[in-house]
């Protein structure tokens, strides 16, 4: 029977247990996305909480597309020594560290009027109210290139990986679904086609970071829309190319739920409600794990030990990530390890999101 801490590997990284911090935006790098004193008290504390591994909130890859306030950034060699700092702390502690790497696009409230922002067309987000500019091919290429640049620095930096975001309605997801990709050339149209730029950047991060060096993707399972969505099937099929490409590790996640959208409420004709479910994404990525011979990792509501030991030793799901009941207790993890029936505090309010930093309101 397997258990929440059983050590684990995946590739060459040893993992002591199967608990995977989700990457959560912090809002407590400096203005151009550099590590502050509050910042790395977070990941002090999240080392020292007993998670296996700490994927890190989301760096942006170009300098000029920052979708949010005070995210970390990635996108020039200046942030290779500050991050040393912060992963010999993490390693220091017990803990591998991931970082999370984005580029938003339209999804996006952040300085709107003052930057370029690209997408695979020029389609309003129906969410944000904005119309990214359609990307020429140099500009594709130059994305590419930035997400393997952001992976080699990410090397240098001594983190353990990277995590391509390629899901909750940012850039990448964009490109998978119809519609917002809306292209004719070679990066829309088909399901391969709108996926070729996720599987061109993997290709350009392997290949400047090697091929020891962990690379993850995180997607939605589904973009759970009424019509023209990233669907699972469309998902099914990217995991398995990616998987014979080599990848380590999927992350399966989905549509943006934080909302709790409802389709008779929300412009984009979002067809799910999660609120108050555990583990909702489960039954998505036992399939998923099924079909593919790469780890897969759940997140998404994961919330006690019963449910997630359950999907652990019905599935080949391999690891659980949690976001917002370790942002509430980063200590979480070595609580369960002392009495797996101790309960979260985390309830799923969404009250964690604050100008001055994203905290739990409990905490204040």
């Amino acid at each position: 029977m397997k258990t929440l801490f059983d050590k684990t590997a995946i590739g060459a990284l040893e993992l002591k247990n199967r608990f995977i911090r989700s990457a959560t935006w912090e809002r407590k790098a400096d203005d151009k996305g550099h590590m502050t004193d509050r910042l790395m008290k977070v990941y002090s504390d999240l080392a020292e909480g007993g998670a296996a591994a700490v994927i890190t909130g989301y760096a942006y890859v170009i300098e000029d597309e920052q979708p949010n306030a005070r995210m970390m950034g990635i996108y020039n060699d200046s942030f290779i020594d500050e991050y040393k700092q912060l992963t010999d702390m993490v390693h220091g502690k017990g803990s591998k560290i991931i970082l999370q790497t984005v580029y938003g696009g339209s999804f996006t409230w952040f300085n709107t009027g003052q930057r370029i922002i690209w997408g695979p067309s020029a389609v309003p987000n129906k969410l944000s109210n904005i119309t990214p500019k359609e990307m020429t091919k140099d500009e594709i290429n130059t994305l590419i290139n930035a997400f393997g640049d952001a992976a080699l620095r990410a090397k240098k930096s001594g983190f353990d990986g990277v995590e391509i975001h390629g899901a909750h309605g940012y850039m990448l997801n964009t490109f998978l679904a119809p519609y917002f990709n809306q292209r004719t050339d070679e990066y829309g149209g088909s399901a391969e086609n709108r996926a070729r730029i996720l599987i061109e950047i993997y290709d350009n991060a392997r290949a400047k970071a090697g091929k020891d060096f962990c690379i993850f993707m995180k997607l939605n399972c589904s973009d759970f829309m009424s019509d023209k969505g990233f669907t699972f099937e469309d998902c099914k099929a990217l995991c398995k190319k990616l998987a014979d490409r080599g990848i380590d590790a999927i992350d399966i996640s989905g549509g943006p739920v934080f909302r709790a959208p409802k389709p008779d409420k929300d412009p984009s004709g979002f067809t799910e409600d999660f609120v108050g479910k555990e583990s909702y994404f489960s039954e998505y990525a036992k399939q998923i794990a099924d079909s593919i011979n790469v780890p897969v990792i759940l997140v998404g509501g994961n919330r006690s030990m019963d449910v997630m030991e359950g999907i652990l030793n019905s599935s080949r799901i391999e690891y659980m990530a949690l976001s917002r009941p370790l942002l509430s207790e980063p200590d979480l993890v070595n609580k369960w390890s002392g009495d797996r029936n101790h309960k979260p505090r985390c309830t799923s309010c969404n009250k964690c999101f604050h100008d001055d930093g994203n905290d739990c309101d409990l905490d204040r």
